[in-house]
């Protein structure tokens, strides 16, 4: 077994970021060395001094919905709060705030009405399916009517909604930022093209199961969320090519991370594909897909805590997030950022 009390650190809670840097390369980054251990302290906008030519860097494109909206139930006006987990044209599945008034066949209105979703299918845990009755384009109501979700633990309120998406954000579809891409702006990718660091785009919408705390003492009985990834053939082709070639790769957040080791688990190597991953990654992990890391400072007893704890070894991990905490290092979405090599 593996106990969660394993994975806690202490964490001061004015050290959590509420509000994101002026600048996005102006955070903080931690260079774990595995070879040796060793920590070092520097900031974002200098990580080519850490990559080199060759080097693979895999980012994950999503881009963040305003998937919260406040409603009306139609008939009673009781007020309802969905959060989108996963949508299509048609339907969507949420999280429902005041999910017992809504039972199968409920209407909730929004906006004036712009935008009905019925309930087609109910779910435990506060789940709802719902039918989706517009009309015109889903994406376009939802910037007007929805709100960003913010984290949990995110209590200000967000001045501009573009810095919780990263300035590479493409495909819509997540309810959360892959967060480690924060700290990277265009002038830093003019940059990794100057040094011959190839960038490549996949795939995953996170959903907020990346928020749902572990509630079992014993990890191996957490049951992880499942969230839609997507790899297309010329970067499969050019993964493949890096990985015979023994060059880094090099990936950007956990979310990258869960997309290229679940293709290479699935397959044995980078294919063209999409599907449902719900990959747990913890300490016993054997990494087949990615030789580094860039990624922010996760939640205690979090499974990103977990996953980082794979690549390095966990006592490593927990001894660079002490320092972190002496450092008055930013944690979470907003925060600071490290590089595992």
């Amino acid at each position: 077994e593996l106990l969660l009390s394993e994975f806690d650190y202490h964490l001061p809670e004015e050290l959590i970021a509420q509000t994101p840097l002026k600048n996005r390369s102006t955070s903080r980054l931690m260079v774990l060395n595995r070879a040796d251990e060793s920590i070092t302290h520097d900031h974002f906008y200098n990580i080519l001094d850490y990559l080199k030519e060759g080097d693979v860097l895999v980012r994950n494109n999503t881009k963040v919905i305003p998937a919260r909206l406040f409603g009306t139930k139609e008939i009673t006006g009781a007020h309802v709060e969905l959060l989108i987990l996963k949508q299509d044209e048609k339907t969507c599945e949420c999280l429902v705030g005041n999910a017992k008034v809504v039972k199968l066949g409920t209407v909730v209105s929004f906006g004036n009405g712009e935008l009905k979703a019925k309930c087609i299918e109910v779910k435990d845990e506060g789940i709802r399916i719902f039918e989706l009755i517009y009309e015109g384009i889903f994406l376009e109501i939802l910037d007007k009517l929805g709100h960003v979700p913010l984290p949990p633990y995110i209590k200000e309120k967000l001045e501009d909604k573009d810095r919780y998406n990263t300035v590479y954000a493409k495909i819509e579809g997540s309810a959360a930022a892959p967060t480690a891409g924060l700290h990277f702006t265009d002038d830093i990718f003019n940059k990794l093209k100057e040094k011959n660091i190839e960038v490549l785009d996949v795939t995953l919408h996170v959903g907020l199961g990346t928020f749902r705390p572990v509630s079992e003492d014993n990890v191996l009985n957490h049951k992880m969320h499942s969230e839609f990834y997507m790899m297309d053939k010329e970067v499969a082709l050019k993964l493949n090519n890096a990985k015979k070639e023994g060059r880094r790769i090099i990936s950007v957040g956990t979310t990258s991370t869960r997309v290229l080791e679940t293709v290479m688990n699935k397959y044995g190597e980078f294919k063209e594909c999409q599907g449902d991953t719900d990959i747990f990654i913890y300490p016993g992990y054997t990494f087949k897909a990615i030789d580094a890391l860039i990624t922010n400072f996760h939640l205690p007893k979090s499974t990103l805590i977990m996953l980082i704890s794979a690549l390095a070894n966990k006592d490593y991990i927990l001894r660079a997030y002490e320092e972190a905490v002496k450092e008055r290092y930013r944690f979470f979405s907003f925060g600071d950022s490290m590089f595992i090599q």
